[in-house]
Formats: C-alpha cells, structure tokens, sequence
C-alpha cells in the first residue's frame, strides 16, 4: 500500500496516548485473574511466568538486529529477504508469524499501521503503544500519512515516496531505519542504543 498526502475531507483527530491504567476495563481484568486463579484455571506462578516472558519482549531486541544489519551487509541482506529467519539467527523467536523488514532509503520512508485491530511484532518492538491501536492513527496514517507524521516531528521531503504497510494477522512489519551519517566509527551497542521503537515503527527517523 503506498499513499501520499493529497487534499481530503476526514478527521484530524490528535494522536494521542490513553492512560487506562485505572480504567474499569483494568479493575474487571484484575478480579477475573483472582477468580481464574482460585478456580484452578492457572496460577500465580504461571502468570509470573508469563509476565517475565513479556519483559523480554522489548524494542531493544528489534534495534540489536538493526544495529547489527548497519554493520554486516551479510546479514543486512538476509534480514531483508527473510525477516523472521533473521530474527531467529539473533535469538528471537515471533512465533511463525511473518516478519517483513522494510528499509528506509533517500527515495522511500516506510511505516507501518494495523488498520483493522493493533497487529505488531511485539517479540521485536515490545508492547505496542496507545497512539498506535488507536483509531485516529489507524485511520489517518492510510489517507494521509506525511501529516501524521509531522505530528511525531518527522517532516518527510516532497522528493521521497512514503509507503504505508498494513500489518495483517498473518504478516508483521519492522522498519529498518535510515543511518545516520557521522555513525561509522559506533559500536553496534552504541548504534542500538540509539535505534527507538517509533524508528522501527516508522513515525521517526533517527
């Protein structure tokens, strides 16, 4: 799916993150987890498990495979002909689903939406952010994507192309961002401290 800016008659609604920490949504899901644990579905330990598995999932994990495309054009080319076996190689696992790495150019800047729900590789990327399930985002990315982009501060030039991808159930996306010059003599460390999620969702560049 590849958009543009052009003139329209739709919403402009803010992209904005919701605080739902205190939410009624929170308090019911608190009491069924209590409920569930009392009848024996599963256990405390069980959801201790569970919830050390989700540390790990963390954008730090999509910006080490990026720092390391920057510096192995072996694995660079990889990475871009078969995103999930290049995730494997670095230890991370997304659980069959497709992985698709998009590379950002001087022609081309890529981003990444689920129009339909909130779809993103979380194993990559790490828990996705408010603005991004939100429906403001979800829909004004598609029809007009230089604007929103804007609004995180990334103004992309008339002479670059900007593509929006639609991740789907059965197909995740990460964005390999553009390095930046003055970057040659980093250490991979360095150059992964300073890749961020919305660099590898596409909303920023670095």
């Amino acid at each position: 799916m590849t958009t543009h800016s052009h003139d329209h008659d739709h919403s402009h609604d803010a992209i904005e993150a919701l605080d739902t920490s205190n939410s009624d949504t929170a308090l019911v899901a608190d009491a069924l987890r209590l409920m569930l644990i009392e009848k024996g579905i599963f256990s405390a330990l069980d959801i201790q498990n569970q919830l050390e598995l989700m540390e790990t999932r963390s954008d730090r994990n999509g910006a080490s495979m990026i720092a390391r495309a920057w510096l192995d054009p072996a694995y660079k080319q990889a990475m871009l002909k078969n995103g999930t076996q290049a995730a494997l190689d670095q230890g991370f696992d997304t659980k069959g689903t497709p992985l698709v790495v998009l590379e950002n150019t001087e022609d081309v800047h890529n981003v990444i939406v689920c129009t339909l729900c909130s779809c993103y590789p979380v194993t990559l990327l790490g828990p996705s952010p408010e603005w991004y399930k939100s429906t403001a985002y979800r829909g004004r990315v598609v029809r007009d994507p230089r604007s929103v982009l804007a609004e995180f501060g990334t103004e992309i030039s008339n002479a670059r192309e900007v593509r929006v991808h639609d991740s789907t159930a059965d197909m995740r996306y990460m964005i390999m961002p553009k390095r930046p010059k003055g970057t040659e003599v980093m250490s991979e460390a360095d150059l992964a401290a300073m890749i961020t999620r919305n660099g590898l969702i596409g909303v920023a560049e670095l």
